[in-house]
């Protein structure tokens, strides 16, 4: 069903400058770099009408009253926004408007989510393959409960959710060197994209991670304080050798699973539209889109997922994570090793999983499963939004002048084949575009066009139900964030005006913006 898919979009759909995007692209600089991100072969696009344009305009301006709740705001994610639990499986819901059929293949790709990997050879041929190299065992291993992962508790510093990322500076891919600031990476030549911390018997991990922490406290208006805790990441006990002495490492947190298939169907000149990158209207503000290349469809795409924007579809950051970090082959990226490099000889040479059963560990069949899974995990919709701490909160965060970043609303493509997610007002509080967060959040290592210092600005829907999920779980990309506060004081850069607004702001008008978060 994939390449037929596919097929059709070539046929009938080349033409990406549709009437769908001509009410955004006029906000595009004529010639700009961004226009690349524009192609969108994974959708199959009913072009807006002007009736359309519209209705989108106006449901989607800025709220100017904070009296009460905007009209549809309780339901976060349109037509699949499901109703709030109270227990650790609220983030772990079909989308409400699935058919019979469809939730049929919503658990089927839900049980591939959850199944444990093993070793081949077993003889359950439909479950081995694992690592040799891998950072955990299963998806929800990463994703507790498909919401946020946790760094690691106690010395022995092993957390299936957090890994490092590694690569060192490259040349600028061929097929990249159109986008004129896109930065070379390459894998580090032992160790390859990312670091993994468990193997299969008789294979060395590569190494161990280390935090220590530093607390950091910042006086607050009112008289009070809070206490960050500054961490830092070493990769510890290496097993094959020292790094490139150009390794630049970076940790990563896995993000929550909800939504992801709305945050696909947004309009990419929609997202486009925002980008400011020479700040030209001069509020301070440069949001970025990250351009990558996509091995799927063989062409240039706007990056929408991962925590630099550095992957385009739910696919391919499916794909991803099975090769990197369960060790899994996938037709996408087919190598039965995963990320062992040709410096590790006893992994290569580690036997493979599948047979003659699949082809490769997993196969096309289930991975458009999982996909299916993870494009239609459920949002649940907003609590106590009408308290009157919850509206002030809403208009703190909009004084503050944090929608600037974190753009509550957007309307979905009209799509032929996911009706699902077409046509949906959504409210997830990103603009998915990447923004310099400062100096204490840099990580100093790019991805695509993003630089060390910008990071996609994080959906904000469902963040307030993240620690009824996990009780460990943290906030921002390395999990350094124990409370939403304490998130919020980490940023700088762009957002350093609307940080330093929070700290000096009353302290009911602080405590009040929290409860907001917390009822997204």
């Amino acid at each position: 069903m994939r390449n037929l898919t596919r097929q059709k979009w070539k046929t009938s759909k080349s033409n990406v400058f549709t009437a769908a995007t001509v009410f955004t692209l006029a906000a595009l600089p004529a010639g700009a770099t961004d226009r690349l991100g524009l192609a969108e072969p994974h959708l199959d696009i009913i072009p807006r009408t002007p009736q359309d344009v519209e209705r989108i305009r106006a449901v989607t301006i800025p709220t100017q009253d904070f009296s009460a709740p905007e009209k549809f705001e309780a339901r976060t994610a349109g037509a699949t926004t499901v109703p709030a639990r109270t227990d650790d499986e609220a983030f772990s819901q079909p989308s409400a408007n699935l058919t019979y059929e469809q939730g049929l293949e919503f658990h089927l790709g839900e049980a591939l989510f959850d199944k444990i990997w093993v070793f081949a050879p077993s003889s359950t041929k439909a479950s081995d393959g694992l690592g040799p190299l891998y950072n955990a065992r299963s998806c929800q291993r990463c994703h507790i409960r498909d919401g946020r992962g946790h760094l690691p508790d106690g010395p022995d510093y092993t957390s299936a959710s957090t890994f490092l990322r590694v690569s060192i500076p490259g040349p600028v891919p061929p097929e990249l060197a159109e986008i004129r600031d896109y930065i070379g990476q390459q894998p580090d030549p032992i160790y390859g994209t990312q670091l993994q911390d468990f193997s299969a018997p008789g294979i060395d991990p590569e190494y161990r991670l280390k935090i220590t922490y530093e607390d950091v406290t910042v006086p607050l208006s009112g008289g009070e304080t809070a206490t960050l805790r500054r961490p830092t990441f070493e990769a510890d006990q290496l097993k094959y050798g020292p790094l490139h002495p150009d390794a630049q490492l970076s940790p990563r947190v896995a993000p929550p699973m909800v939504g992801l298939g709305l945050i696909e169907a947004i309009p990419a000149a929609d997202i486009l539209a925002q980008a400011d990158p020479d700040d030209a209207d001069g509020d301070g503000i440069s949001g970025r889109a990250n351009l990558v290349w996509s091995p799927e469809f063989s062409q240039i795409m706007l990056g929408r997922f991962g925590h630099k924007a550095s992957t385009p579809t739910i696919h391919q950051q499916s794909a991803a994570a099975f090769h990197g970090d369960i060790g899994i082959s996938t037709p996408l990226f087919p190598e039965h090793a995963g990320e062992c490099t040709q410096a590790q000889v006893a992994c290569l040479a580690a036997p493979s999983g599948g047979g003659d059963l699949r082809g490769t560990e997993i196969d096309q069949l289930n991975m458009d499963l999982m996909t299916f899974y993870s494009r239609n995990i459920a949002l649940p919709a907003r609590r106590n939004m009408a308290s009157p701490s919850v509206l002030r909160g809403k208009q703190v965060f909009y004084d503050a002048g944090c929608t600037s970043c974190h753009t509550p609303k957007f309307v979905t493509h009209r799509l032929t084949d996911r009706s699902e997610n077409s046509f949906q007002l959504i409210w997830p509080y990103s603009d998915m575009l990447l923004h310099d967060m400062g100096d204490d959040l840099a990580d100093n290592r790019p991805d695509g066009r993003a630089t060390g210092r910008e990071w996609r600005t994080a959906p904000l829907w469902g963040i307030g139900l993240t620690k009824q999920v996990s009780d460990r779980a943290t906030y921002l990309h390395d999990g350094r964030a124990r409370t939403l506060l304490e998130a919020i004081l980490w940023h700088g850069g762009e957002a350093q005006t609307a940080r330093d607004h929070i700290i000096t702001i009353p302290p009911d008008d602080r405590s009040a913006l929290i409860q907001f978060l917390e009822s997204l």
